[in-house]
């Protein structure tokens, strides 16, 4: 570490959500860490970059994602997926365990670990499987994934269906210091379903699931948490139902966070007219009075943190009748635009904004990144608040190009990333 260069980026707009700073400034880079934000000259030998008065924030922490490896590589591999989260200004992502093979064993999840750290980009923090196989059967070895650095407990895309085996699983996370991420669906109900039950769906003549399946299992894993004292985080959440129980939960004082992704806070149900599957998701998107819900759980704090979701899929995945393809969209490359869309659109103060890619994902995970603060990693994005660009399917980074996004126009742009203290995006 000592052996790289010392780096400063001057005449920044530095701004850390986690510390409340909003001012010019430099910003001093040694041994891949924030040496100083003092804004003083550059020590002899060192590189001088200037960032005319862009904004640099730390880097972002994508809180969910599925990579195609192991299993799935002609959908993504790390390699891909660590280039485009570059280009995206994410220098930390969570993986999924729901992969072929699932990571179920420490082994695997080991794997992951060192996987990431080979790009020389990206951290990547997997999950442990909740269950053998992401199956909802039979419980994992929680203490021996925990061990081997699994950052928390879930099964994936799959609901945890079995309410004994939640009740479990969230009283042996408790006990190794962790949290249970369920996929909130119940899945009687939303089993095979393409698209949110109504007058779309129906006129579509697509299978569909209420979207009263989410606030069910959202109830059911409240009651749990409360009995157990156990922490749930619910994924994805996407319905005004189940944002009034979290927030409710939350007002208990409850072990309870979410996330949601950004097409649940930019599109609705109409985004899949003309049978469009690039908008085929799971949860599928729902109406504009879900969405409007979304926004303000983000503006008011029910909503911790905003994940990317990126569930990379093939030409064979989408290219087939609507009810048939594969749910997911890329979503790497267009999570920070999107959310600075919210932005742009008064929905969000950009420190909020900024926030619930940064520094609440880093509070919820116990990381020491995502902060600008001296000893902190010297994982930072640079970016260009006004810059406008137009999502285009086939001309993302990455192997993925599965945008439900795609000919949307967008302002904010990454000018750079830097991985501690390493160029590796601009």
């Amino acid at each position: 570490m000592s052996s790289r260069p010392r780096t400063v980026l001057r005449n920044a707009r530095l701004l850390c959500p986690a510390t409340g700073r909003d001012a010019p400034g430099s910003l001093l880079i040694e041994g891949g860490r924030i040496a100083s934000l003092d804004g003083s000259g550059a020590p002899e030998g060192a590189e001088v970059m200037d960032c005319g008065g862009a904004i640099l924030a730390p880097g972002l922490i994508d809180l969910r994602a599925s990579l195609g490896e192991p299993g799935h590589e002609h959908r993504e591999t790390i390699e891909s997926a660590a280039g485009a989260a570059a280009a995206g200004g994410i220098t930390t992502l969570c993986a999924l365990p729901d992969s072929t093979p699932a990571l179920d064993d420490p082994a695997l999840v080991g794997f992951i670990l060192r996987r990431g750290e080979s790009t020389g980009s990206l951290t990547i923090l997997p999950y442990g499987a909740a269950t053998r196989g992401c199956l909802g059967a039979e419980l994992t070895e929680f203490g021996l994934l925990r061990e081997a650095g699994a950052i928390a407990f879930t099964d994936g895309a799959r609901a945890i269906e079995s309410a004994r085996t939640m009740r479990l699983a969230l009283s042996y996370a408790r006990a190794f210091g962790a949290f249970i991420v369920q996929h909130p669906e119940e899945p009687s109900l939303s089993r095979n379903a393409a698209a949110t039950e109504g007058e779309m769906a129906t006129r579509m003549g697509l299978p569909s699931a209420p979207a009263a399946a989410e606030a069910m299992m959202v109830a059911r894993d409240i009651a749990l948490a409360r009995l157990t004292r156990g922490h749930v985080h619910f994924a994805h959440v996407s319905t005004a139902a189940a944002l009034d129980l979290i927030r409710a939960a939350k007002g208990d004082g409850l072990r309870v966070t979410c996330d949601t992704a950004p097409p649940y806070f930019d599109l609705n149900e109409t985004a899949i007219g003309d049978f469009r599957t690039y908008a085929k998701l799971s949860p599928p998107l729902r109406r504009e009075e879900d969405r409007r819900a979304v926004v303000t759980a983000l503006a008011d704090g029910t909503i911790d943190t905003i994940a990317s979701d990126h569930q990379p899929r093939d030409a064979d995945d989408k290219r087939v009748p609507f009810a048939q393809a594969e749910p997911g969209g890329a979503g790497l490359a267009t999570l920070l635009g999107v959310t600075l869309a919210r932005h742009h659109a008064g929905d969000l103060p950009l420190m909020r904004a900024l926030e619930l890619l940064t520094a609440a994902p880093a509070k919820l995970l116990g990381l020491e990144s995502g902060r600008l603060a001296p000893g902190a990693p010297a994982d930072l994005v640079l970016i260009d608040l006004e810059r406008a660009w137009k999502v285009e399917a086939g001309r993302l980074p990455g192997k993925a190009q599965n945008s439900p996004f795609d000919g949307r126009a967008l302002e904010g742009r990454v000018l750079g990333t830097w991985k501690a203290g390493k160029r590796v995006f601009g």
